[in-house]
């Protein structure tokens, strides 16, 4: 699998929601693109991850 253009073994298949805690991504502060297509935050518990993924995680900053 490759994360932000890294390449990442995925041993089993995951939830995109599991693989994010996991990897200390904070849910509510980024946005998820999997194979080039948006993830809705909604649906990452529910969308399944394999070895085959490419994904490209935003992380939302705040400041001023």
């Amino acid at each position: 699998m490759k994360v932000n253009g890294e390449a990442l073994r995925l041993e089993h298949p995951v939830s995109l929601r599991e693989f994010l805690d996991t990897h200390g991504y904070s849910t509510g502060r980024v946005a998820v693109e999997r194979n080039g297509e948006i993830v809705p935050s909604g649906s990452y518990p529910t969308v399944m991850l394999s070895d085959a993924d490419t994904l490209e995680i935003v992380h939302f900053v705040g400041g001023g």
